[in-house]
């Protein structure tokens, strides 16, 4: 009974190394960034912020241009990224 618990756990141990070694690069296959919505994201929020500046919300627009601005810098992450990456054969 004690052998077979241990091959068990053992198989079991091994089995989630395993699925804990390949979920991360299969993530990382996943990961796309579409500029262009961003973009475009990132000019509504910055319209929404000038509209409710010129209304007297001020805080409201300053948090407003905040996630613009980590909009923008998603945006620049991913160009950087897609210029760093190498191609398929490394070159």
């Amino acid at each position: 009974m004690r052998r077979r618990m241990t091959a068990i756990v053992l198989a079991a141990a091994l089995a989630g190394g395993v699925a804990a070694t390949v979920a991360p690069a299969a993530q990382a296959a996943g990961i796309t960034c579409d500029v262009a919505k961003l973009h475009k994201e990132a000019d509504t929020l910055k319209r929404e912020a000038a509209r409710q500046k010129s209304q007297g919300q001020r805080e409201a627009a300053r948090r407003t241009l905040d996630r613009a601005s980590q909009i923008e810098k998603r945006i620049h992450q991913c160009e950087a990224a897609d210029r760093n990456t190498s191609g398929p054969f490394g070159g």
